[in-house]
């Protein structure tokens, strides 16, 4: 079932990262980004979530608490907020019941090899449980900012082009040779 802006966000009742019981009603009369993600400390997680850290200032004046959510158990979770310094709390889900509630729980595809894993999705719920956005295409660079409607304040890195030794040299060049042991 996927869930819609306009629909009420399903209530659930997990962990954190310290084992603490947590149920999304608890939050009620706050608005919450409930973002989830694959699994801890891969590439795309840390540099969403250092994303989130870094705008964190941001995103509570704007009066929004980070919850995190994947499959991961506590202890993952614990070992990823203490080496990245994350500032919120990240849910534990391990046996996927919140992932089916909020359908992020989907058929994947790579390399022709089809699996079951998280959707990266976000959403956006206002102080009465109702979703007011659904981010499906995450931008890990700068998710912060899709959350908040703003512009990127960081610039795209510019890709080096990189000339070969064939167009910048008429020399041959050398090929490496074994070393007999």
């Amino acid at each position: 079932m996927a869930l819609t802006v306009g629909t009420k966000a399903p209530d659930f009742k997990t962990t954190d990262q310290d084992g603490n019981v947590v149920k999304l009603s608890d939050f009620k009369g706050k608005k919450v980004v409930l973002y989830f993600y694959p699994k801890d400390q891969t590439p795309g997680c840390t540099v969403e979530a250092c994303n989130l850290r870094d705008n964190y200032k941001a995103l509570q004046k704007a009066g929004y608490e980070i919850l995190g959510i994947s499959s991961d158990d506590e202890k993952s979770h614990r070992k990823f907020i203490e080496k990245e310094k994350l500032p919120f709390r990240l849910l534990a889900d391990t046996d996927k019941s919140v992932h089916h509630q909020f359908g992020t729980w989907v058929e994947k595809s790579m390399y022709g090899r089809k699996y079951m894993g998280t959707a990266r999705i976000t959403f956006v719920i206002d102080e009465k449980g109702v979703i007011t956005e659904v981010i499906e295409k995450v931008d890990t660079k700068n998710h912060a900012d899709q959350i908040l409607g703003t512009k990127p304040t960081t610039k795209p890195a510019a890709k080096a082009i990189k000339k070969t030794t064939a167009t910048t040299s008429r020399k041959p060049v050398k090929k490496a040779v074994k070393k007999k042991k």
